[in-house]
């Protein structure tokens, strides 16, 4: 008799489990369902910018990181060129990097009669009687008297381009090397991993070092240019990965029977299918890129004074960070910024351009789902 009242709620159990199962299946199927229905009637770019735009850590990130460029490049102007000539644009900041107010640092001292302190105030009326108000050097000033605002906006553009060139250089050499391994392989394949594996071994910092030491003093672009050749080595296996997969689909098959050239399958077919990846891989490389660059910069093998960027300011001022921390804050504050959005970016594409990436299912769709659910039932 008792044996016989277990197996009966046993049964019961496995009966309430089962449909319970069916229950969270459907409620799934109805929420896949609602949200695949965003997607139909849209072209592939149009589904991705639709899965990159409901990503907000990436659109705020992007909106982010813009903001930084152009109020970088417009504070203290853009000079392309020569420095005797080429074209130069003024920014809306009235001090440069070599313009010295050793009367403004004195009137900017604070508490222990330290000089050169922030004149940014953030803390509205009722809480400060300043109130709100920007100051002569908002960002305090060196112990001679140079505006630091200035030099951060000037290390700022600095870092930046060396990031933009670097990043533009490794995706281009990166790409294109691991496109040719993967789809011709053999012995093309081999030749080229063993080259790249022979880079890869050496550590990135000697090297950086090395180009540094030699070239740093003939100005940003010229060392971003090289560092660009040697960062190039990551992104190619990648690309060399997904190329040795997509080269065995049938649509490659069919532009072979077509009689289509290796070159145009290469960048006709099988490159746009591979571009997610690279995008992806080329944030990445990016981000590295800024933070390679302002290790150089501490080290001494970076920029050169007297120009500057955001890692030779942090090690021009690192002896004064007990008594003047501002000026170390303002350089990292801006370095961790970007190098956060660009991952972030980076985050979110990857998200938008994977199908295989679990798919975002939320709340509003979920609320439909069981209503639909509700109403079948």
């Amino acid at each position: 008799m008792a044996l016989s009242i277990q197996e009966s709620e046993s049964e019961s159990s496995r009966i309430m489990s089962k449909q319970n199962n069916e229950s969270v299946s459907l409620v799934e199927k109805d929420e896949n369902e609602i949200a695949n229905r965003e997607t139909v009637g849209r072209s592939q770019r149009q589904i991705i910018i639709k899965r990159f735009v409901k990503h907000k850590a990436a659109m705020g990130s992007l909106f982010t990181l813009i903001f930084i460029v152009i109020f970088v490049f417009s504070a203290t102007g853009l000079r392309l060129g020569p420095k005797n000539g080429g074209l130069s644009i003024p920014g809306w900041w009235k001090y440069s990097i070599t313009d010295i107010d050793p009367e403004g640092a004195i009137a900017a001292s604070c508490n222990g009669g330290v000089t050169g302190c922030p004149t940014l105030d953030l803390a509205p009326a009722f809480m400060d009687d300043d109130g709100i108000r920007f100051g002569d050097h908002p960002f305090g000033t060196d112990i001679i008297g140079t505006d630091y605002f200035a030099l951060v906006m000037r290390g700022a553009q600095q870092s930046i381009t060396v990031m933009l060139i670097v990043g533009l250089l490794g995706v281009t050499i990166g790409t294109t090397i691991g496109a040719i391994a993967g789809y011709f392989g053999g012995m093309v394949d081999a030749v080229l991993m063993r080259l790249t594996d022979m880079f890869l071994v050496t550590p990135t910092i000697i090297i950086g070092s090395l180009i540094g030491f030699r070239y740093g003093n003939f100005g940003v672009v010229p060392l971003a240019i090289l560092l660009g050749f040697f960062a190039w080595m990551g992104l190619a296996r990648f690309v060399r990965t997904e190329f040795l997969t997509l080269r065995e689909r049938e649509f490659v098959d069919a532009a072979r029977v077509a009689g289509a050239s290796d070159r145009r399958i290469i960048f006709k077919h099988i490159l746009p299918n591979a571009i997610g990846v690279i995008i992806v891989a080329g944030t990445l490389l990016l981000s590295g890129a800024i933070l390679a660059e302002t290790a150089l910069s501490y080290l001494g093998f970076g920029v050169r004074p007297p120009d500057v960027s955001l890692g030779l300011l942090i090690s021009q001022y690192q002896d004064t960070f007990s008594i003047s921390p501002w000026l170390f804050w303002w350089p990292g504050a801006l370095i961790v910024s970007i190098a956060l959005c660009v991952n972030f970016i980076g985050d979110g594409l990857r998200d938008a351009f994977d199908p295989r990436q679990r798919r975002h299912v939320s709340a509003k769709d979920r609320i439909k789902a069981a209503e639909h659910k509700g109403s079948r039932g």
